[in-house]
């Protein structure tokens, strides 16, 4: 780099910024936002994700359809979401530009692919005969950078003996390079990831490392860039860190609880968008004792999830919507037994096949009331990616310890976005104590006898007995049972006798609850109440209503049912209530229903989570109404 250059380039230090990657689904925003992201991790910013997957699984290349996003918040700061407004856009095709242009701030940043800007293209992406680039309308008030990453690819790679499909699949290390150098991220990770994924093919290897570097050094020489930015490290709790998603999340929550319990664990699935990621993730840890069967349909993977917690295993399986709705009455069935498993739902855009890779919270009454006859349990709803692995713990345990099954409420932007994540010593997680019937419990007719739905009296959970146990022989199945013997039963009263009692075990699960804790004011003009995803967005809402003369607090769910006591006492403190939700007004519901109090509810079904911005606005018309 010659001096002349070098002088010429500024650096800025910010406090935080949001990069958007898109292109078509086979340009591999996806590696290069996470590639990005490893990149922001090493240089220790705080930072949260949200990747964006076309539905299709192979959309027509150039088209709207197959656009697929990454979006990166970063900074020095405490970041909460994946931000409100885009500051730089790296668009590889006018299908990215236009799909996403909305999303940059006035003012931002756009860097596109200019050798993709061609008719044929343009026509695709809606555009027409006119070029976005040269209109002179569509990006003015943009900052606009054009760039000839095609072009510049294909000759950086010659030499290399690619073939064309290979080259073009390579312009994403080229873009990944370049964004690098602007935000002053460190090359050496993704140069590692390369070294290691390509071992085996070093041709490939050797071109996406030399491309990488290209784009890197093609910023620190072109005059297009004067300016790049420095973010400073932010300040974290001491600890060892990781970037996780929540997929990884909670499957390490489920690999930690299988230790700590020393159970064996089952994980059975059929797979399902966004889900799926859960089985890949648990398939590489045989090492922990964990099993992972990939069923038929999803009654078969329920079926398989009962018989491992009848075999005395710890079993676990996982969906998304429509999958819940076929499981229900395997579901049913384990509510009636009384056996400890764990259902994960990650939560997609619905009905039916819906969204199937946008994100939602509309499955909260399905997992509530989703079941033919009284059939309660816990539901828990992680809130933050890093969360996903205390609440499947947490789900574990539970299961465990009231002998239930509990559904974990999880959705598509906590399974596929990251953030940073201290990693827990395992002396710090909850104790995890499993007990195995071992001998008679009754006498029954003058002789030692077992009988399988006699309670703990704190708890009211039965017994759990391994099959072959001497002597606690003991029939269990979907018709209603006799108290304590577990003889199938039609006596009406016995019926509201059981009935009564699994609703009040799981109503016992409050025992394990922690009263919720408010964020913000603990008294004053607004409450927000959300539950799983929302909370980022909410707490940013909260800070900024704050910062302009508002008393407002937050309350973030993450036990549904049973609801955390001391909810009702908190919510006394406040005049008005207002609850975001991914849905139509689900909580909304039970929280009326509950607490007989005007909340309002604040409905978004739009496949992306809130914007802060969103939330923040709508606390102030609520606010206004005292005022008016």
């Amino acid at each position: 780099m010659s001096e002349e250059v070098a002088v010429k380039k500024q650096v800025k230090q910010i406090s935080e910024a949001t990069i958007l990657f898109a292109g078509d689904s086979g340009d591999g925003m996806q590696l290069t936002g996470s590639q990005f992201t490893l990149a922001t991790a090493f240089a220790h910013n705080d930072l949260a994700t949200l990747p964006d997957f076309p539905a299709e699984i192979r959309a027509p290349a150039g088209t709207t359809y197959g656009v697929s996003g990454f979006q990166l918040h970063f900074g020095s700061i405490n970041i909460r979401t994946p931000g409100d407004e885009v500051d730089l856009l790296v668009a590889m095709n006018p299908a990215a530009l236009k799909v996403n242009l909305s999303r940059v701030r006035r003012g931002g940043a756009i860097m596109v692919n200019k050798s993709a800007f061609k008719p044929h293209n343009l026509k695709l992406a809606g555009y027409g005969s006119t070029n976005p680039l040269e209109d002179g309308k569509t990006l003015a008030g943009y900052q606009v950078f054009s760039v000839e990453i095609s072009r510049m690819t294909e000759e950086a790679l010659k030499g290399f003996g690619l073939d064309k499909k290979a080259v073009d699949r390579s312009k994403n290390m080229f873009a990944l390079g370049l964004a690098l150098w602007l935000y002053s991220r460190p090359l050496e990770p993704a140069v590692a990831w390369l070294s290691n994924k390509f071992a085996k093919r070093p041709t490939i290897r050797d071109a996406n490392i030399h491309l990488l570097k290209k784009g890197y050094h093609f910023g620190e020489t072109t005059e297009d860039f004067i300016v790049k930015y420095e973010v400073a490290p932010a300040v974290l709790q001491p600890g060892r860190y990781r970037a996780i998603r929540g997929a990884q999340a909670i499957a390490m929550g489920l690999v930690a609880a299988a230790a700590k319990s020393r159970l064996r664990l089952l994980y059975s699935s059929y797979p399902i968008t966004p889900a799926s990621d859960l089985l890949h993730e648990l398939s590489r840890h045989k090492n922990f004792g964990i099993m992972t069967f990939q069923a038929e349909d999803e009654i078969a993977a329920i079926g398989a999830t009962i018989g491992a917690s009848f075999g005395g295993n710890l079993g676990v399986c996982a969906t998304s919507g429509p999958g819940l709705a076929l499981k229900s009455e395997g579901i049913g069935l384990a509510v009636m037994m009384e056996l400890p498993m764990v259902i994960i739902d990650v939560q997609r855009g619905g009905p039916s096949t819906g969204l199937p890779t946008k994100t939602e919270q509309s499955d909260l009454f399905q997992s509530l009331y989703g079941r033919n006859g009284e059939s309660p349990l816990p539901v828990i709803a992680p809130t933050t990616p890093g969360d996903c692995f205390y609440a499947s713990y947490e789900a574990c345990r539970l299961a465990v310890k009231y002998m239930c099954p509990v559904i974990l409420l999880a959705d598509g932007y906590l399974a596929n976005g990251a953030e940073p994540w201290r990693i827990p010593r395992a002396a710090d997680l909850a104790d995890f104590p499993v007990t195995f019937a071992s001998k008679t419990n009754r006498v029954v007719d003058g002789k030692p006898s077992f009988l399988p739905y006699v309670r703990d009296e704190r708890t009211l959970a039965r017994a759990w007995v391994k099959p072959g146990t001497k002597g606690l022989e003991h029939r269990l199945g979907g018709l209603e049972k006799e108290n304590e013997t577990g003889n199938v039963s039609y006596d009406p009263d016995n019926h509201q006798l059981m009935t009564n009692l699994r609703a009040e075990k799981v109503a016992r699960v409050a025992q394990d609850i922690a009263e919720p804790c408010v964020y913000g004011d603990k008294e004053g003009d607004v409450l927000v109440v959300g539950w799983g995803s929302t909370q980022g967005a909410i707490r940013v809402a909260v800070d900024r209503a704050r910062n302009r003369g508002l008393r407002v607090g937050s309350i973030q769910l993450r036990f549904l049912n049973p609801l955390p006591p001391g909810l009702g006492t908190a919510l006394t403190r406040y005049k008005r209530f207002l609850v975001p939700e991914l849905n139509m007004g689900q909580l909304v519901r039970l929280l009326r229903d509950r607490f007989l109090l005007p909340f309002t509810a604040l409905s978004k079904v739009q496949g992306r989570p809130f914007q802060a911005s969103e939330i923040e606005d709508a606390i102030f018309d609520l606010a206004r109404r005292d005022h008016a």
